[in-house]
Formats: structure tokens, sequence, C-alpha cells
């Protein structure tokens, strides 16, 4: 997304929709940018996670869910290595 230029509109200063188009047409370009991250997020990720950012409404909606969905699964993982590693030292 940083290669195409729409990092802003997921996690940067364009993150939050535009309330009122201008003559510069902001909103009208925040809607195309932001169409074709949710474009990119929903068709790159598994089965699984689409469940979870089918109903998002934007893009920081999307990232904000990964954010939740994948840091949960590392402190679950952190906590299965951390009672290896004390059953381990247990054992010896």
């Amino acid at each position: 997304m940083q290669g195409q230029d729409l990092w802003d509109v997921v996690n940067g200063s364009e993150a939050t929709q535009p309330e009122a188009e201008d003559v510069h047409g902001t909103l009208w370009k925040w809607k195309i940018r932001a169409g074709k991250v949710m474009f990119i997020l929903k068709t790159t990720v598994e089965e699984d996670v689409l469940e979870h950012i089918r109903d998002a409404k934007n893009p920081k909606e999307v990232w904000d869910t990964f954010a939740k969905l994948f840091s949960k699964k590392n402190d679950t993982k952190l906590e299965l290595l951390e009672n290896e590693l004390l059953s381990w030292r247990n054992a010896t």
C-alpha cells in the first residue's frame, strides 16, 4: 500500500473520511483511494480472516481489526512458548 500511496488512508493522516466535498474533490479522491485499499485488503486475506472484516466501513476499521486479531495470536503463542519453557526448565 505504501508503494501505491495508499497507506495514509489506512493508518495515517487520511484515515478519517473528509466530512464534506471541497473544490479540490478531497472527499471523492478519498473514497476512490479507500475503495482501492478495501479491495486490496479483502482480496488478499484468507476466508477465515475475511469473516472478521467483511462488514468494515473503512480501511482504518479493517486495519484496527487486523491489529486486534493478530496481536491476540501473538500473545497466545508467546504464552504457549513461555509454558513450554517453564515445563522444560522444571523437567531438568
